[in-house]
Protein backbone atom coordinates (compact mmCIF):
# COMPACT_ATOMS: atom_id res chain seq x y z
CA UNK A 1 0.00 0.00 0.00
CA UNK A 2 1.47 3.35 -1.02
CA UNK A 3 0.33 6.42 0.90
CA UNK A 4 0.71 10.19 0.62
CA UNK A 5 -1.52 11.45 3.40
CA UNK A 6 -2.27 10.50 6.96
CA UNK A 7 -5.26 11.44 9.08
CA UNK A 8 -7.62 9.96 11.64
CA UNK A 9 -8.57 6.46 10.42
CA UNK A 10 -12.20 5.53 9.80
CA UNK A 11 -11.36 1.83 9.35
CA UNK A 12 -8.28 -0.29 10.02
CA UNK A 13 -7.76 -3.84 8.69
CA UNK A 14 -5.53 -6.25 10.62
CA UNK A 15 -4.35 -9.33 8.71
CA UNK A 16 -7.62 -9.75 6.84
CA UNK A 17 -8.08 -12.76 4.60
CA UNK A 18 -11.12 -14.05 2.76
CA UNK A 19 -12.21 -16.70 0.28
CA UNK A 20 -15.31 -18.71 -0.48
CA UNK A 21 -13.68 -22.12 -1.05
CA UNK A 22 -11.69 -24.05 1.56
CA UNK A 23 -7.92 -23.57 1.20
CA UNK A 24 -8.46 -21.01 -1.56
CA UNK A 25 -8.15 -17.30 -0.83
CA UNK A 26 -9.09 -14.18 -2.72
CA UNK A 27 -6.61 -12.31 -0.53
CA UNK A 28 -4.86 -12.96 2.76
CA UNK A 29 -2.76 -11.09 5.32
CA UNK A 30 -4.17 -7.72 4.31
CA UNK A 31 -3.47 -4.87 6.74
CA UNK A 32 -4.46 -1.34 5.74
CA UNK A 33 -5.63 1.96 7.20
CA UNK A 34 -8.32 4.14 5.59
CA UNK A 35 -7.90 7.71 6.90
CA UNK A 36 -10.54 10.41 6.75
CA UNK A 37 -9.88 13.04 4.13
CA UNK A 38 -8.15 10.63 1.74
CA UNK A 39 -9.00 8.36 -1.18
CA UNK A 40 -7.81 4.75 -1.13
CA UNK A 41 -8.02 2.70 -4.31
CA UNK A 42 -8.55 -1.06 -4.35
CA UNK A 43 -7.09 -2.59 -7.49
CA UNK A 44 -6.95 -6.04 -9.03
CA UNK A 45 -8.40 -8.02 -11.95
CA UNK A 46 -11.98 -9.23 -12.07
CA UNK A 47 -12.53 -11.91 -9.44
CA UNK A 48 -9.72 -10.70 -7.18
CA UNK A 49 -12.15 -9.68 -4.43
CA UNK A 50 -12.47 -5.91 -4.80
CA UNK A 51 -16.23 -5.81 -4.16
CA UNK A 52 -15.84 -8.47 -1.46
CA UNK A 53 -13.34 -6.29 0.37
CA UNK A 54 -15.79 -3.38 0.25
CA UNK A 55 -18.43 -5.68 1.76
CA UNK A 56 -16.02 -6.63 4.54
CA UNK A 57 -15.20 -2.99 5.27
CA UNK A 58 -18.93 -2.19 5.34
CA UNK A 59 -19.57 -5.03 7.79
CA UNK A 60 -21.78 -6.95 5.36
CA UNK A 61 -19.30 -9.80 5.08
CA UNK A 62 -17.22 -11.33 7.88
CA UNK A 63 -13.62 -12.11 6.91
CA UNK A 64 -12.37 -15.65 7.36
CA UNK A 65 -9.25 -14.30 9.00
CA UNK A 66 -8.18 -11.08 10.67
CA UNK A 67 -10.02 -8.14 12.21
CA UNK A 68 -11.78 -5.05 10.91
CA UNK A 69 -11.79 -2.11 13.35
CA UNK A 70 -14.28 0.63 12.53
CA UNK A 71 -14.00 3.89 14.48
CA UNK A 72 -16.84 4.41 16.94
CA UNK A 73 -19.79 6.26 15.41
CA UNK A 74 -18.56 5.89 11.81
CA UNK A 75 -21.34 6.30 9.25
CA UNK A 76 -20.97 4.47 5.95
CA UNK A 77 -22.49 4.98 2.51
CA UNK A 78 -22.03 2.72 -0.50
CA UNK A 79 -22.20 3.88 -4.14
CA UNK A 80 -22.73 0.86 -6.37
CA UNK A 81 -21.29 0.27 -9.83
CA UNK A 82 -24.66 0.63 -11.56
CA UNK A 83 -26.46 3.86 -10.57
CA UNK A 84 -30.01 3.25 -9.43
CA UNK A 85 -32.80 5.69 -8.74
CA UNK A 86 -36.49 6.34 -9.21
CA UNK A 87 -37.00 6.93 -12.97
CA UNK A 88 -39.58 9.75 -12.65
CA UNK A 89 -38.02 11.48 -9.63
CA UNK A 90 -35.86 14.53 -10.30
CA UNK A 91 -32.17 14.73 -9.52
CA UNK A 92 -32.91 17.43 -6.95
CA UNK A 93 -35.42 15.23 -5.14
CA UNK A 94 -32.99 12.28 -4.98
CA UNK A 95 -30.56 14.41 -2.97
CA UNK A 96 -33.18 16.37 -1.02
CA UNK A 97 -34.77 13.17 0.28
CA UNK A 98 -31.46 12.13 1.82
CA UNK A 99 -31.31 15.49 3.59
CA UNK A 100 -34.92 15.25 4.77
CA UNK A 101 -33.99 11.88 6.29
CA UNK A 102 -31.35 13.72 8.34
CA UNK A 103 -34.07 15.95 9.79
CA UNK A 104 -33.77 19.08 7.63
CA UNK A 105 -36.91 20.99 6.72
CA UNK A 106 -38.08 21.00 3.12
CA UNK A 107 -36.76 24.48 2.29
CA UNK A 108 -33.35 23.82 3.86
CA UNK A 109 -33.11 20.40 2.24
CA UNK A 110 -33.94 21.81 -1.18
CA UNK A 111 -31.37 24.59 -0.84
CA UNK A 112 -28.60 22.26 0.32
CA UNK A 113 -29.49 19.70 -2.36
CA UNK A 114 -29.22 22.39 -5.04
CA UNK A 115 -25.81 23.42 -3.69
CA UNK A 116 -24.59 19.82 -3.70
CA UNK A 117 -25.76 19.29 -7.27
CA UNK A 118 -23.83 22.41 -8.28
CA UNK A 119 -20.72 21.07 -6.53
CA UNK A 120 -20.97 17.90 -8.61
CA UNK A 121 -21.60 19.69 -11.90
CA UNK A 122 -25.31 18.88 -11.98
CA UNK A 123 -26.90 22.29 -11.48
CA UNK A 124 -28.31 22.21 -14.99
CA UNK A 125 -29.83 18.77 -14.42
CA UNK A 126 -31.57 19.49 -11.09
CA UNK A 127 -35.04 19.29 -12.62
CA UNK A 128 -34.28 16.37 -14.92
CA UNK A 129 -35.76 12.99 -14.06
CA UNK A 130 -33.39 10.16 -13.24
CA UNK A 131 -34.35 8.35 -16.45
CA UNK A 132 -33.23 11.38 -18.49
CA UNK A 133 -29.72 11.53 -17.04
CA UNK A 134 -26.65 10.27 -18.85
CA UNK A 135 -24.55 7.52 -17.27
CA UNK A 136 -22.00 10.02 -16.00
CA UNK A 137 -24.69 12.30 -14.58
CA UNK A 138 -26.40 9.40 -12.83
CA UNK A 139 -23.11 8.27 -11.26
CA UNK A 140 -22.37 11.80 -10.02
CA UNK A 141 -25.92 12.03 -8.66
CA UNK A 142 -25.38 8.88 -6.61
CA UNK A 143 -22.17 10.38 -5.21
CA UNK A 144 -23.97 13.63 -4.36
CA UNK A 145 -26.71 11.67 -2.63
CA UNK A 146 -24.12 9.76 -0.62
CA UNK A 147 -22.49 13.01 0.50
CA UNK A 148 -25.87 14.37 1.59
CA UNK A 149 -25.83 11.88 4.44
CA UNK A 150 -22.52 13.37 5.73
CA UNK A 151 -20.89 9.92 5.98
CA UNK A 152 -17.49 9.31 7.55
CA UNK A 153 -16.75 6.55 5.03
CA UNK A 154 -17.86 6.28 1.39
CA UNK A 155 -17.39 3.00 -0.49
CA UNK A 156 -17.48 3.32 -4.28
CA UNK A 157 -17.56 0.26 -6.54
CA UNK A 158 -16.13 0.65 -10.09
CA UNK A 159 -17.47 4.20 -10.62
CA UNK A 160 -16.00 4.64 -14.12
CA UNK A 161 -16.45 1.13 -15.51
CA UNK A 162 -19.22 2.12 -17.92
CA UNK A 163 -18.20 5.72 -18.66
CA UNK A 164 -16.29 7.38 -21.47
CA UNK A 165 -13.02 9.13 -20.60
CA UNK A 166 -14.55 12.60 -20.25
CA UNK A 167 -17.21 11.42 -17.80
CA UNK A 168 -14.67 9.22 -16.01
CA UNK A 169 -12.42 12.24 -15.47
CA UNK A 170 -15.35 14.17 -14.01
CA UNK A 171 -16.17 11.34 -11.61
CA UNK A 172 -12.50 11.14 -10.55
CA UNK A 173 -12.56 14.85 -9.68
CA UNK A 174 -15.77 14.29 -7.73
CA UNK A 175 -14.07 11.55 -5.67
CA UNK A 176 -11.37 14.05 -4.73
CA UNK A 177 -14.08 16.49 -3.66
CA UNK A 178 -15.62 13.83 -1.42
CA UNK A 179 -12.32 13.33 0.38
CA UNK A 180 -11.85 17.10 0.65
CA UNK A 181 -15.10 17.20 2.62
CA UNK A 182 -13.48 14.97 5.25
CA UNK A 183 -14.80 11.54 4.34
CA UNK A 184 -12.62 8.47 3.97
CA UNK A 185 -13.22 7.32 0.38
CA UNK A 186 -12.48 3.74 -0.70
CA UNK A 187 -12.91 3.10 -4.41
CA UNK A 188 -12.67 -0.31 -6.09
CA UNK A 189 -11.46 0.16 -9.64
CA UNK A 190 -9.43 -1.30 -12.49
CA UNK A 191 -9.14 2.15 -14.11
CA UNK A 192 -5.52 3.31 -14.12
CA UNK A 193 -6.47 6.99 -14.10
CA UNK A 194 -8.83 6.55 -11.14
CA UNK A 195 -6.16 4.67 -9.20
CA UNK A 196 -3.52 7.28 -10.06
CA UNK A 197 -5.78 9.94 -8.52
CA UNK A 198 -5.91 8.07 -5.19
CA UNK A 199 -3.77 8.86 -2.15
CA UNK A 200 -3.12 5.15 -1.57
CA UNK A 201 -3.73 1.88 -3.43
CA UNK A 202 -4.33 -1.63 -2.07
CA UNK A 203 -3.38 -4.15 -4.78
CA UNK A 204 -5.38 -7.34 -4.30
CA UNK A 205 -3.64 -9.12 -7.16
CA UNK A 206 -0.45 -9.06 -5.10
CA UNK A 207 -2.27 -10.28 -1.99
CA UNK A 208 -3.89 -13.11 -3.96
CA UNK A 209 -0.52 -14.23 -5.32
CA UNK A 210 0.91 -14.26 -1.80
CA UNK A 211 -2.08 -16.15 -0.42
CA UNK A 212 -1.99 -18.79 -3.16
CA UNK A 213 1.72 -19.27 -2.68
CA UNK A 214 1.25 -19.79 1.06
CA UNK A 215 -1.58 -22.26 0.43
CA UNK A 216 0.54 -24.22 -2.05
CA UNK A 217 3.40 -24.34 0.45
CA UNK A 218 1.08 -25.55 3.21
CA UNK A 219 -0.62 -28.14 1.01
CA UNK A 220 1.87 -29.51 -1.53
Amino acid sequence: MRSKLTSEPAVVLHGVGHGFVRDQWLFEGLSATFPRGTITGVSGPSGSGKSTLLSIIAGWEKPRRGRVVVARGTTIRWVFQNPFGVPRRTALDHVALALLARGLGRAAATAEAAALLADFGLAGSADSTFSALSGGEAQRLMLARAVAGHPDLILVDEPTAQLDRANAATVNSVLAALAARGSAVVVASHDAETLAACDAVVDLSARAATAQGEAAHAHP
